[in-house]
């Protein structure tokens, strides 16, 4: 299927205002993310949906394409729904800009999975590390049905055993998502974020609203993000080892 990857990057985060421009090993990390990308589709099909002249620019000079979105997005798919309106694919892969470490495996994973599951949303999990507290708010948890399909994905450590089980196994969210234009539509046409999703801020909750079934794959490796500056030196010692930098 034509398929092509659009990394939403915006640059006033709350949590770490200009966090897609920030370096990891002497590199912005959206760049780290958009070359991971090009190793999937190839170059000519990664495109960065971004509110900031600042992030554009930076993407432009590196050979990336870059689509200038509504500062009023109200989450990354909205903005990747907006951008998505310039585009013509069959199937449109958000990758979240702050996930350097992913496997481009695992967004050709996506893409074949949603020819497979055409009427469900698909996105990417791993086991939550055992040096990662299943705790941190900033990691949503997955909890999904035996045949992947998700039940639900909290900020709260779930599933919770009343037995308080150490051996207890918990998997979090990869930011890997595929889509069609319906999809994209339908979220962006619902013109607010639903009651959970508000809660959580987690914006894929907004398909439980959209009737839209959301199907989980596990990701080939398990991934870091950069959800605050505290995370930055441990992305930076994983893209070392990785890299051999």
């Amino acid at each position: 299927m034509k398929a092509c990857v659009i990394i939403p990057a915006r640059f006033s985060s709350t949590r770490f205002p200009g966090k897609p421009i920030v370096k990891l090993c002497g590199k912005e990390m959206i760049l780290w993310v958009a070359e991971i990308c090009a190793k999937a589709v190839d170059l000519s099909n990664v495109f960065i949906a971004t509110d900031d002249i600042r992030i554009s620019n930076i993407v432009n000079q590196s050979g990336f394409q870059a689509i200038l979105t509504s500062p009023d997005a109200l989450t990354g798919t909205d903005r990747v729904a907006e951008a998505a309106k310039n585009l013509d694919y069959e199937v449109y892969v958000n990758v979240q800009g702050d996930e350097p470490l992913i496997d481009p495996n695992d967004i050709l994973k996506a893409i074949e999975l949603k020819s497979k599951y055409p009427e469900s949303v698909i996105n990417c999990y791993c086991s939550i590390a055992k040096n990662e507290n299943p705790n941190n708010l900033n990691i949503p948890k997955v909890v999904m049905k035996e045949n992947h399909d998700l039940i639900y994905i909290s900020r709260a450590k779930i599933p919770q055993s009343k037995n308080n089980n150490k051996d207890q196994i918990y998997h979090k969210q990869v930011c890997i998502y595929s889509y069609n234009n319906n999809d994209l539509n339908k979220f962006l046409n619902y013109g607010r974020k639903s009651r959970s999703e508000k809660i959580e801020d987690i914006e894929i909750l907004r398909f439980f609203e959209l009737n839209i079934n959301i199907k989980m794959f596990e990701a080939s490796k398990s991934s870091l993000a950069v959800d605050v500056p505290e995370d930055m030196k441990k992305v930076e010692n994983a893209l070392k080892e990785n890299h051999g930098l």
